[in-house]
């Protein structure tokens, strides 16, 4: 497995660029990259010439969250302003606007078939769940203390709420926390399952293998990636390679590689049977805030494709094979 830098486009945006997703191809459009910065904006860019495809400014302080619906038809920016901007991705129209109190709105993501967003609570040390066909707020999962921290324990109360992933099958959400816990709960009955342990920084990045709805793999600033079987409660790997935080972790749609951003302003792409990085790339000059990998689908894709975006206002594209 490999990356080829494919395109990079520097000043991107007018700031540093905090958050990158895919959106979906539809039966109208291939897959467009969505890009949020510091600078108050969210772009939407053609995947192979990285041209600017359209620019949203509806926010009034710096993006730090983009997530796609499944459909690829809508999408939604978070911002410090304490809103987010549900959108049409071909209109740019406003769908819904969705107002949390400041510093709880983090990293969000809708689940694997459209029905809810979730959203990474930041101070409020839960995950908020909202229905996407009414966009009303359906539940509010809170994470618990762990385990024999006493109530004056600062440390143990004090969960600022950071990441949030799916699972595979919907069933299950993980979110990472600034203390290096991450949480598990079964969404249908918004329950509480277990904690992840193994971390002791914070955990900016999660993701679940599309393939296994147990494997879950994490990002910290303790500038390692862990492997967790998600039901058993365990810590089945880690590795290590990055000299500074890792701030971001895609896994590719065949479940084979690992990406990962750091503050060290490298790329590193991983494999999974090696457990091991196998490939370094130093195309950005400041902290790598996102990674994503292209999901499957489209007519006419081929090849794998990754994105990453960085401090340093650029973006970068690699193919991956």
């Amino acid at each position: 497995m490999k990356l080829a830098g494919l395109k990079s486009i520097e000043n991107a945006h007018d700031e540093s660029i905090w958050a990158v997703t895919w959106v979906p191809a539809t039966e109208t459009r291939q897959s467009l990259l969505l890009t949020g910065s510091l600078d108050e904006s969210v772009k939407l860019w053609k995947p192979d010439e990285l041209h600017n495809e359209g620019t949203n400014t509806g926010h009034c302080l710096g993006v730090v969250a983009v997530a796609a619906h499944p459909s690829g038809v809508i999408a939604a920016s978070a911002s410090l302003d304490s809103f987010i901007r549900v959108f049409d991705v071909d209109t740019n129209s406003t769908i819904a606007t969705l107002e949390s109190p400041p510093s709880e709105v983090w990293q969000m993501q809708f689940d694997p078939r459209g029905t809810n967003l979730a959203v990474a609570g930041g101070g409020s040390a839960s995950v908020k769940i909202w229905d996407t066909a009414t966009w009303e707020l359906i539940a509010t999962l809170t994470v618990p203390r762990p385990e024999g921290s006493k109530p004056s324990d600062k440390s143990g109360s004090g969960k600022f709420v950071l990441s949030v992933a799916w699972s595979p099958d919907g069933k299950c959400l993980a979110c990472g926390s600034m203390d290096g816990t991450i949480s598990v709960f079964d969404v249908s009955r918004a329950k509480f399952l277990h904690h992840l342990e193994g971390h002791f920084m914070p955990v900016r990045s999660l993701v679940y293998s599309p393939h296994d709805a147990r494997l879950l793999f994490t990002a910290s600033d303790d500038s390692h990636i862990h492997m967790y079987d998600a039901d058993g409660k365990s810590m089945i790997g880690a590795m290590s390679g990055h000299a500074s935080w890792v701030l971001s972790v895609d896994v590719s749609p065949d479940g084979a590689a690992l990406a990962t951003g750091s503050s060290d302003r490298t790329v590193r792409l991983w494999d999974l049977k090696m457990r091991a990085a196998v490939q370094t790339m130093s195309n950005h000059t400041d902290q790598v805030w996102g990674v994503a990998f292209r999901p499957p689908g489209g007519t006419g894709v081929r090849a794998g494709r990754l994105a990453s975006v960085s401090d340093d206002k650029s973006i970068s594209l690699y193919d991956y094979s």
